[in-house]
């Protein structure tokens, strides 16, 4: 018998024991008209005389109990009893049968079951004695105060128990799906990172350097004016490579102005800054906008 406390009621268990020693056996050659079992997958229709079956196996569980609180418990709350002022000699009557049901099958569960009855014995023993005042003229206390007091935390626990096994739990009542979505047919560009902006821009600078004029001359840069230079340069090409839209002839000035003025399109969404993937050119095209 497992650990879990039961009330329990027991079917013969000597079946096979009588058929082993010749008398008749009256298990039913089919159930219905049909095997009643299956042995590695071939039917069976009639029980080996030679079948040994544990006395345990034929126990039909009416009750379970988690111990002797839950089986006290139990008792109080199907007959209706105040658990404030239980009826003590009912109880340990009742106890007491249980009690003796399982010490005939096992022994040591049933030491704990003693414990709770000798205990119950005894509050009803105190009960029947006169009743003492204390030295302090105060009335003494319930001799069934403890126990209530135990009662009332368990079903507390008990309660708050079954509440949290109510809840959907993974495994038991639900489980957690996974499903695969296909990716879009519509070509992602990889974001460009600010690096590599960085990258490409110091390497145009490098060689607006080089390119070095002794004649000092001054001149107005207008970024609205480039702005609308780099607008119409990208409308006659869909992509333009980043380094395209600079002319490093002119000058470190023309190209920080003509740099700028890109910015201030991004900034603005007039056009896109793309890369088709990792480590490759950056282009620029204008910026789709849906009709």
């Amino acid at each position: 018998m497992s650990s879990q406390d039961t009330l329990l009621t027991h079917l013969p268990a000597n079946a096979p024991e009588q058929a082993l020693a010749g008398q008749p056996d009256s298990t039913p050659d089919m159930v219905d008209g049909m095997a009643f079992a299956k042995l590695y997958g071939e039917p069976l229709f009639k029980l080996p005389t030679d079948l040994y079956i544990p006395p345990d196996a034929l126990e039909v569980f009416l009750e379970a109990f988690q111990g002797p609180l839950d089986l006290l418990l139990y008792l109080i709350r199907k007959q209706n009893f105040n658990i404030l002022d239980i009826p003590m000699a009912d109880v340990t009557r009742q106890y007491l049968e249980y009690v003796d049901q399982i010490r005939s099958r096992n022994l040591e569960l049933a030491a704990e079951y003693l414990l709770m009855a000798a205990m119950l014995i005894e509050i009803k023993s105190r009960m029947l004695l006169p009743v003492k005042k204390a030295d302090t003229g105060e009335e003494a206390e319930d001799p069934r105060a403890e126990l209530v007091r135990r009662l009332l935390e368990y079903e507390q626990i008990k309660l708050a128990a079954q509440q949290l096994d109510a809840l959907p739990q993974l495994g038991r009542d639900y489980v957690r799906t996974q499903i695969f979505i296909e990716q879009s047919m519509a070509p992602r560009w990889p974001d460009v990172n600010i690096s590599e902006l960085q990258a490409v821009w110091a390497d145009i600078i490098k060689r607006a350097k080089l390119t070095q004029h002794h004649t000092i001359t001054r001149e107005e840069l207008s970024v609205r004016e480039h702005m609308t230079g780099i607008l119409r340069r990208l409308q006659s090409a869909k992509f333009v490579e980043f380094s395209d839209l600079f002319d490093p002839s002119r000058g470190v000035p023309v190209v920080v102005v003509n740099f700028i003025a890109l910015l201030e399109l991004a900034k603005e969404t007039l056009i896109e800054i793309t890369q088709a993937e990792a480590f490759a050119p950056i282009y620029v095209r204008l910026a789709y906008s849906p009709t």
